[in-house]
């Protein structure tokens, strides 16, 4: 392990925190991944970052475990699943310690798994194995490096506003479709005593693609936020950029999220709004299990909705902030690689990820689903294909995260203390123009 690759897979983390490093288990042929074999007995470590094996992904994800163990007798998976952050610096342990397990979730996004591909922690896929398997166009892209292949995407990721039609049909208040509709509702519900938004505030992301939602719903061009970060113009310059971020001043400015915001993770922003504590929900189309989740109340899932992120002066509500994120690649230091990637091919036949997946109101794919349409879709399901079908365009990787893992956490730090107005508008992009002229430093 040489000190570049630690310090590459370090440059991940948003917080560094002071973590034991992970041993591997004795066995009689131990793998440095902590994949084993003992005669034809397989063991294979895989570390997800979906902790709840009930309900939605990690549902579908701990299935498709069991069914290859039962189909493979000699084959057995011990699973990890941490949440988002805890994962990265579980990931950030192993890595150091060189112990990346056999299967990994990983995003497929610059500022995440590119560092892992250019370290050599990811293990290289046959492209020729995935012909068949429907992936969606270019969805293969951000898993790839300099032409290789090295991870699969789950699924098609892009962000909507979900709303409680129960809420907001008994305040009277109308859906917003429009951005200063969006903030009028949220004085409104605050008036009543009614939380307007949940976010996960303290993971950040949300918070950094909800100003890239505003910048597009304003401008109308996905390609200027990109051009920003890139340096071709400047955040404190542009006007649209402006006009973006003093929305969201004032989405803020009316207690757009709940209180104490910044402390609240995945799972407790996901909990506030499907226990009906919050009127709307500004997340991505992960969430269509919200629809089935046995865990929710009936009540809940009649009342749950989506639409469109509200549009400002030159946007259309076709133009999606959306990408191919979460996904799955092997070790490359596994000695049960083969074994690993048997495992990973498995699991993303289109009959068992995408089949099975929407069949069970999971997911939405980053392969073709059409094939698989039964008629008794949820409303969620319905709606978010809709959003597919009409999209004008996607943008692609979140704008934070794609450059390097430094401005990943520089720009999110900043949009965290942007929303929690411990910046103003004119400092977060003076601030954000200042993480731009780093990066092009180095």
């Amino acid at each position: 392990m040489t000190k570049s690759k630690v310090k590459l897979i370090s440059a991940i983390l948003t917080t560094v925190l002071s973590l034991g490093l992970i041993g591997c288990g004795s066995s009689s042929s131990a793998d440095k991944s902590g994949g084993t074999t003992q005669g034809n007995e397989v063991k294979l470590k895989f570390f997800s970052n979906l902790p709840d094996r009930n309900s939605g992904q990690g549902k579908l994800e701990q299935t498709l475990i069991d069914n290859y163990m039962k189909e493979n007798s000699n084959v057995k998976v011990e699973v990890e699943a941490l949440q988002d952050e805890p994962y990265k610096q579980k990931f950030k342990a192993y890595a150091a310690s060189n112990q990346v397990p056999d299967i990994f979730m990983t995003w497929g996004n610059p500022g995440f798994f590119k560092p892992i591909m250019e370290a050599g922690y990811a293990a290289e896929l046959n492209k020729d194995d995935y012909k068949d398997y429907n992936f969606l166009q270019n969805s293969l892209d951000a898993f790839s490096n300099n032409g290789k292949l090295y991870g699969l995407p789950r699924n098609t990721d892009f962000m909507v506003l979900y709303y409680n039609k129960d809420i907001f049909e008994k305040n009277n208040i109308k859906v917003p479709t429009t951005i200063d509709e969006l903030i009028q509702v949220s004085k409104d519900f605050r008036a009543k005593g009614i939380t307007p938004s949940a976010t996960n505030g303290k993971d950040k992301w949300a918070i950094s693609l909800l100003y890239q939602d505003l910048v597009l719903k304003e401008g109308g061009n996905q390609q200027l936020i990109y051009d920003a970060i890139h340096g071709k113009v400047k955040f404190a310059e542009d006007p649209i950029l402006k006009k973006a971020a003093n929305d969201f001043k004032a989405l803020m400015d009316v207690g757009f999220f709940q209180d104490s915001f910044t402390s609240a993770d995945y799972g407790a922003a996901n909990n506030m709004f499907a226990q009906e504590k919050a009127a709307m929900y500004y997340m991505g189309s992960w969430e269509v299990s919200m629809a089935t989740n046995k865990d929710f109340s009936d009540a809940f899932k009649q009342h749950v909705d989506l639409v469109k992120f509200p549009v400002g002066k030159d946007g259309k509500a076709t133009d999606i902030v959306g990408w191919n994120g979460g996904g799955y690649a092997v070790s490359a230091n596994s000695k049960i690689k083969n074994e690993a990637i048997k495992l990973l091919n498995y699991m993303m036949k289109p009959d068992n990820w995408a089949k099975s997946g929407w069949e069970q109101g999971l997911v939405v794919p980053g392969q073709k689903y059409d094939m698989y349409l039964t008629g008794k879709e949820t409303n969620l399901q319905n709606k978010l294909t809709e959003v597919i079908k009409s999209a004008t365009s996607f943008s692609g990787a979140g704008w934070q995260d794609s450059l390097t893992p430094d401005f990943t956490n520089n720009s999110q730090d900043l949009s965290q203390q942007f929303a929690a107005e411990i910046l103003s508008p004119d400092k977060f992009l003076e601030e954000v123009d200042n993480a731009v002229v780093k990066v092009s430093n180095k």
